[in-house]
């Protein structure tokens, strides 16, 4: 399962279609061991990424609804071996805490990316090598949404995002649905695409998201299969 989380609300934790860049971008600094604390870091990482997305498999959705007593001395852990104490008035116990939670189930998603100021550190060879090697356990979207595989899929040349998103090897051979930055390629004829404003920047420094970044959304004809050639007996 993942969730890739889009704008909670009161206790629905609802989730978009395509992943967050916010989300992509807290994921390598996870695998590169950074503290949420390092907000420039992150603010400038977040900043230097061009992503897109191309969903190879949809699968289908799941809401967790999730029930809890909780009380003032009851404790959590965390990742940080820090224990987490609970805070709040005396009739923020009083009842059960109650959540609805949202998920993607059999989703398979392709991620292209790359950073402008390649050479800055850190460049997209460490952010693979961080990929393979975390420094943390990762997850996609939500503690509980492990990997269930290697999340670095290879490399590709490609003249931009869309192009990216097109070139690499589908899961599929199937009509399927992507989005990629404006400015990162264009469709035409058949499968046109359409302009969108999404709001997926975190601003680490103060932990909110705020500010609109335009995409582009369409569908990719994925080529067939090539038959494989005779050899000569």
């Amino acid at each position: 399962m993942i969730a890739f989380g889009g704008e909670s609300i009161d206790n629905y934790g609802v989730i978009r279609d395509f992943p967050a860049l916010s989300m992509v971008a807290g994921l390598f600094a996870n695998a590169l061991g950074w503290d949420r604390g390092d907000d420039v870091q992150h603010n400038r990482l977040q900043e230097r990424l061009l992503m897109g997305a191309r969903l190879d498999a949809d699968g289908q959705r799941l809401v967790d609804f999730q029930t809890a007593q909780l009380q003032a001395n009851d404790k959590g852990w965390t990742t940080r071996g820090v224990v987490e104490e609970r805070a709040g008035g005396i009739d923020s116990y009083a009842a059960p805490h109650l959540r609805y939670r949202h998920y993607h189930a059999d989703m398979n998603v392709l991620v292209a990316l790359r950073l402008q100021a390649a050479d800055e550190a850190p460049t997209l060879d460490d952010l693979a090598a961080a990929l393979d090697k975390p420094a943390r356990p990762l997850f996609v979207g939500r503690k509980n949404c492990l990997p269930t595989d290697r999340l670095m899929a290879g490399w590709v040349e490609a003249d931009n995002i869309l192009d990216a998103l097109q070139r690499a090897e589908p899961a599929l051979h199937q009509d399927v649905r992507a989005q990629w930055p404006d400015g990162e390629g264009r469709l035409s004829g058949q499968y046109e695409d359409r302009t969108l404003d999404v709001c997926d920047e975190r601003n680490w420094t103060s932990g909110v998201h705020g500010g609109w970044r335009p995409v582009r959304e369409g569908v990719l004809r994925m080529p067939a299969p090539q038959p494989e050639q005779q050899g000569a007996a």
